[in-house]
């Protein structure tokens, strides 16, 4: 089963980009961010007509997650457990089921920036609660995976110009600091166990040539529970289709594990 994380940047403006990337990639499950629309509003045809079930969760013209999937989607549920004032839509699950079962869990994590700051301090929180999911993920024992936009450079390996970072929320110490926490709960980092050392980027601004210039970063990360590393066979980045006709910044991360 290949299962991919994709940040779209926008259901509307990258409609077009993602269905080429469907019907090329042929992801059984694509996991989406910032699709920055109501969920009535999503453009659910396009998708079903490709063989998805879709589920949503949105949010009028920011943050926004998806999940896509060509097998049935049981148990879904809508946002981050820990604040229940938090109405930003950045949290999906559903369990898919092929020859065993696999909670699927799809976050857009918060940017953070400027930091310090407000926005800053609600990252860091939302970490807190993430980690708290991620202890209950891995108590349940069974194959799981949290996949997104993490808005975390875990490495300065995984920026091409980390210098640059330095005082970015997406590199800054309380950031990474808390990435390592949830991963060194007994998480894999999917990409890291094929793909070593620099050069791998998942992020491309728009700005300065950033894309012509391989000036990347990785902030598209799949964890996985020991239960789901121990079923993976491959895993890799899209990047090619960064050069498509109005592209995301961003490009999918897939993980094929035998399920």
């Amino acid at each position: 089963m290949k299962i991919a994380t994709f940040n779209i940047n926008g259901i509307k403006a990258r409609a077009a980009a993602l269905t080429a990337w469907l019907d090329a990639a042929q992801p059984d499950v694509a996991i989406l961010q910032e699709i920055k629309s109501v969920d009535e509003n999503f453009p659910r045809e396009l998708l079903e007509e490709r063989g998805y079930n879709v589920e949503t969760h949105g949010q009028k013209s920011f943050n926004g997650v998806a999940i896509l999937s060509k097998l049935p989607l049981e148990d879904v549920t809508r946002g981050l457990p820990g604040d229940d004032d938090d109405e930003q839509a950045r949290w999906i699950e559903a369990t898919v089921v092929g020859k065993t079962a696999l909670r699927l869990c799809g976050l857009y994590l918060p940017n953070g920036n400027p930091a310090p700051g407000p926005k800053f301090d609600y990252k860091l929180a939302w970490m807190e609660r993430l980690e708290t999911r991620a202890r209950a993920l891995l108590a349940s024992e069974e194959p799981a995976m949290m996949a997104g936009d993490y808005n975390v450079i875990p490495q300065p390996e995984d920026a091409a110009r980390p210098e640059a970072w330095v005082e970015d929320a997406l590199f800054r110490p309380e950031s990474r600091a808390a990435f390592q926490r949830i991963v060194n709960l007994g998480f894999t980092d999917a990409l890291r166990t094929r793909l070593r050392g620099p050069g791998h980027y998942t992020f491309w601004d728009y700005q300065a040539g950033a894309w012509a210039r391989n000036n990347g970063i990785r902030i598209d990360h799949i964890l996985l529970t020991p239960q789901a590393a121990d079923l993976m066979r491959d895993v890799g980045i899209d990047k090619e289709i960064r050069g498509y006709d109005k592209p995301s910044d961003h490009v999918p991360v897939w993980v094929d594990l035998d399920l």
